[in-house]
C-alpha cells in the first residue's frame, strides 16, 4: 500500500521520543499523560508525504496517551523504533 495524507498507522516511539515527550511533559503545569517509553506503539496520522512510492517517508502526528501529541518527521515504513506500519488486519 502507499502512504496517503490522512491515513492512520501505527508508530513506534524510540528512547529519544520518549525522553523528548516526557521531558516536555515535565515543564509543564499540568501533567498531560502516562509516562512514555521506548518501543511504545501509538496511532498516527499521515499529514506529509514525501515521495510517491510505497517506502517513502511521511511526516505523522502521534496520539499519545494523555492531552498531548508528538509530532515524528521524515519516518519510514519499518519495523521497531522511528518507523511506523500498517494497522494488522483483525
Amino acid at each position: 500500500m502507499q502512504p496517503t495524507i490522512g491515513r492512520i498507522v501505527h508508530y513506534t516511539l524510540s528512547q529519544q521520543d520518549a525522553d523528548e515527550i516526557n521531558r516536555r511533559r515535565t515543564h509543564r503545569v499540568t501533567r498531560t499523560g502516562n509516562d512514555a517509553r521506548g518501543g511504545d506503539v501509538y496511532p498516527a496520522m499521515i499529514v506529509r508525504i514525501f515521495g510517491d512510492t510505497p517506502e517513502s517517508a511521511v511526516n505523522l502526528q502521534v496520539f499519545l496517551d494523555g492531552s498531548d501529541s508528538h509530532w515524528a518527521t521524515s519516518r519510514t515504513l519499518g519495523e521497531g523504533p522511528f518507523h511506523w506500519a500498517w494497522p494488522e488486519r483483525v
